[in-house]
């Protein structure tokens, strides 16, 4: 009787345990990959064939090569052996700080700011957001390629970021003054003011340099936003009275071209006017030069009698005729 019961109990613990206890669901939010003795079940493809593998440079695609899952959907109840393992992973957006290290949560300011240095070798502070969600395309990569993908994508992230910020250069605009030439390392050589001018182009160029980021780590970058570019305190104050002397000098420099430009196109504008007011006291002369010479071959007494009739018109226009007579 107690083998019996022994027997008879172990035949409900594995019912309960294996075949009840075997029924999952997966939610909403959740996708899942099935691993049968520990092996994924996968679907014959590489994810080298995935569109995202053309951010891979050439030397890292034989790497980064994963397997293709077979992923399960939301819904259920599914149902799986007792040799077989779900492996449940939300794929939901995630919001962090970029300064965030999950290893170390007190690190970078308690991940509030995440220490960099510029080209000029000044140390600065950075702020800013990361979104980021898990790929489904390439879960293989998320679940069994890293240890802990999260921290390895940050990490990724934030390597990328402190390079770009050591060597940004801001994209020169041409000069519109000929004549005047600035010194670009007075004016332009701060390199924390090229940084926050141009804080939308380093936002765009993170985005792009992170798009391998599905095909090595299974994990695609949504968004990374740098709101915040800080000096250390000492450093500020300098800063803001190097930019307010660059604004000044800028300020009087567009004055100046302005009033250059205003000068110049009154200058032409006179020009204009005082030649054709010469041509409009040339032109009948030119007229009258034209019609002498047109008498003149008409004759000697074509010639007189325009001159009788020009004094005939000048008579009659005058109030008083003086003849002068000859004794």
């Amino acid at each position: 009787m107690v083998f019996a019961g022994f027997i008879f109990g172990f035949i409900a613990w594995f019912l309960v345990r294996y075949l009840i206890g075997g029924f999952y669901t997966v939610n909403q939010n959740e996708r899942a990959v099935k691993t049968i003795f520990g092996r994924a079940e996968r679907l014959g493809k590489s994810t080298l064939e995935d569109p995202f593998a053309e951010y891979l440079r050439p030397e890292e695609r034989e790497r980064y090569a994963y397997p293709q899952v077979r992923v399960i959907p939301p819904g259920g109840p599914y149902w799986k052996w007792p040799w077989e393992r779900i492996y449940k992973v939300s794929v939901a957006t995630q919001t962090v700080n970029m300064a965030f290290d999950p290893e170390d949560p007190t690190a970078n300011k308690q991940g509030t700011e995440l220490a960099a240095v510029t080209k000029d070798q000044l140390n600065i502070g950075l702020t800013g957001q990361i979104r980021y969600r898990v790929c489904e395309r390439n879960l293989y990569a998320y679940l069994f390629g890293v240890k802990q993908p999260v921290v390895h994508v940050l990490g990724y992230f934030v390597s990328i970021l402190r390079e770009r910020i050591a060597n940004f250069e801001a994209p020169r605009a041409g000069n519109t003054m000929d004549t005047i030439q600035l010194d670009s390392n007075i004016v332009t050589g701060v390199s924390i003011n090229d940084l926050r001018k141009n804080l939308r182009d380093l936002n765009e160029l993170m985005d792009r340099e992170c798009l391998s980021s599905e095909a090595r780590y299974g994990i695609t970058f949504d968004a990374s936003l740098i709101t915040g570019i800080d000096p250390p305190p000492e450093v500020e104050s300098a800063l803001a009275a190097i930019n307010t002397a660059h604004n000044q000098v800028s300020s009087d420099i567009s004055l100046a071209q302005a009033s250059a430009d205003q000068k110049i196109v009154q200058s032409r504008r006179a020009v204009e006017i005082e030649t054709l007011k010469a041509q409009a006291e040339v032109e009948p002369l030119r007229a009258l030069a034209a019609q002498l010479a047109e008498l003149k071959r008409n004759g000697p007494r074509a010639l007189e009698l325009y001159l009788r009739n020009v004094r005939l018109r000048l008579y009659n226009q005058a109030q008083r005729v003086i003849l002068e007579v000859k004794e």
